[in-house]
């Protein structure tokens, strides 16, 4: 209304309607969130003083009941299966003695992350499905948030480890024992693990240096970084800037490791006579491979995009692969492409059917 009349009262400029000047004041991407009420009443800005204590995880809440129990269904089903399946790799990894080399000690953890992972996520999602309350109180979503970004963080650098681990053994197969020995595992297991919550730490606080007073409406069905940011008051840019720049980081890094790896052991391949250890090697490997792309596909897409390019229709989809399809798949693709993994599952299952009979 000001603009209109300094338009309309200055003798020089052309005069222009009033639809015409609140149109544009519409079309202003600024203030477009500040025409938005809070509470139905006053523009939601910092003007107002009020803060945001709450979030609402929008999610599915557009679909129709019958979609949702479909949903409901589907990813119960999804979860229960990836539980059981990363529950059992991590116990048959831990106990069974023929699985004590670094490969199965490096996919006995990333079970254990993928199980974290999905946990962070997936009940809470569940639980919105069939209920009408999707609030979320802001201590869980910084909370949610943090799990995300460690859990995260750590697999990445876990699966560039597994990478190299996978180079060693096929490159050099007679130092391998020395390279990779049980205390140099450990120690790079516990690399990934501190640079995840060191990490977690920072994103953490990039997500919420700014206060929050605008909508308070997550069109996610979990708390995601980017989506977040974007409701803060002032100016989001930095804090989008820095989760680009760390993720980056985190994510080109790994992968320039995975790759340096691949193109070596490629190499190495490439140069043996014998087609069928050609074969398995490739067999080895390809699992290995299905993962990191799974994974960093999804993730690249929800933290290296620019925001004018996500949109909920293109965001859930994405979210959806890595907090739930990529853990699932996991075990599957390890499982099922490697016999010691099969014979030590095969064997983990007959003692368990063994013990409950003999308890009968």
């Amino acid at each position: 209304m000001y603009r209109c009349r300094a338009l309309n009262s200055h003798p020089s400029r052309k005069t222009i309607s009033r639809y015409e000047a609140l149109q544009e004041l519409t079309t202003r991407p600024h203030l477009q969130h500040a025409q938005q009420p809070l509470g139905g009443s006053k523009p939601a800005d910092l003007r107002n003083g009020t803060m945001v204590t709450q979030f609402i995880l929008v999610g599915f809440e557009q679909s129709s009941p019958s979609t949702r129990a479909l949903l409901f269904a589907l990813f119960l089903a999804l979860y229960s299966l990836a539980m059981a399946m990363n529950g059992l790799i991590i116990f048959i990894t831990w106990t069974d003695p023929r699985l004590h080399s670094p490969l199965y000690f490096f996919l006995g953890h990333l079970s254990f992350l993928d199980v974290c992972f999905i946990t962070t996520t997936i009940p809470q999602m569940l639980i919105h499905l069939v209920g009408k309350n999707h609030v979320v109180s802001f201590a869980s979503c910084m909370m949610q948030m943090y799990l995300v970004f460690c859990v995260g963080v750590a697999e990445c650098i876990l699966l560039a480890f597994m990478a190299y681990d996978r180079y060693v053994a096929i490159c050099h197969p007679l130092s391998c024992v020395q390279i990779m020995s049980r205390q140099v595992c450990a120690r790079l297991v516990s690399t990934a693990w501190f640079f995840g919550l060191i990490n977690g730490i920072l994103l953490e606080y990039m997500s919420f240096r700014n206060p929050f007073c605008r909508d308070n409406h997550i069109e996610n069905f979990f708390c995601e970084a980017p989506i977040v940011i974007a409701l803060s008051c002032g100016d989001p840019q930095f804090s989008l800037e820095m989760i680009f720049a760390d993720a980056i980081v985190v994510l080109l890094s790994p992968m320039v490791l995975i790759v340096i790896s691949y193109a070596r052991i490629l190499a190495s391949i490439l140069g043996r006579a014998s087609s069928s250890g050609r074969g398995k090697t490739f067999s080895t490997c390809a699992s290995h491979l299905t993962v990191v792309i799974f994974f960093y596909t999804s993730a690249m897409f929800s933290y290296m995009n620019p925001r004018s390019t996500h949109g909920p229709d293109k965001d859930k989809p994405f979210s959806l692969l890595y907090t739930i399809v990529t853990p699932m798949c996991n075990p599957i693709i390890y499982s099922f492409r490697n016999k010691e993994m099969k014979g030590a599952m095969v064997r983990a299952l007959g003692r368990s059917s063994l013990s409950q009979a003999e308890s009968v």
